[in-house]
């Protein structure tokens, strides 16, 4: 990884830059595939201050770090970056976990050729005579026209062996 480091009003030691190029190299344990990265060092009245910024493909993180002396503002800041590297990588471990998962769970999608149409002959007969009959016939539903209110309705066998109708009711218009 390639480190770029920039001060202000303090002179780099190479005992400095080696520091700031250690504490920065510990972000490649998280990526391997981190570009770049910045250090920018500086002083402000009795501050210090240190500015970390990580480049890596399609993400940046930034830690402003202040202290007394210059070597625990870059460990802080350092400290800080390795946070954010940490969180992003469960992140996107997460993700991953997710995606596979919800690939395993889905359902496959029902095709155009599973829907089958049942054309059925409605008479007119009450909905006790409608039961009798799909009684007898052994199948989930069956449509029927209701003598009382001239409507088409359908009864269907429930899970607990009982019978249920269903009445089509228009939606009214507002």
């Amino acid at each position: 990884m390639e480190i770029q480091l920039t001060a202000k009003q303090l002179k780099v030691t190479p005992a400095l830059r080696e520091y700031v190029q250690q504490k920065m190299g510990k972000a490649q344990k998280y990526f391997d595939h981190i570009v770049w990265g910045q250090a920018f060092l500086f002083v402000e009245k009795r501050l210090h201050k240190a500015e970390m910024i990580v480049h890596a493909p399609g993400q940046t993180f930034r830690a402003l770090a202040t202290a007394a002396d210059l070597y625990s503002a870059i460990d802080l800041a350092s400290d800080k970056v390795d946070a954010q590297l940490k969180k992003h990588k469960e992140r996107l471990k997460t993700r991953h976990k997710g995606k596979s998962t919800e690939v395993l769970a889905e359902p496959p999608a029902p095709e155009a050729s599973s829907l089958s149409v049942v054309r059925q002959l409605v008479e007119p007969i009450t909905p006790q005579r409608a039961a009798q009959e799909l009684e007898a016939s052994g199948s989930r539903f069956l449509a029927f026209l209701d003598r009382d209110s001239d409507q088409i309705q359908v009864i269907y066998r429930r899970d607990d062996e009982s019978f249920g109708v269903i009445q089509p009711v228009r939606k009214t218009r507002r």
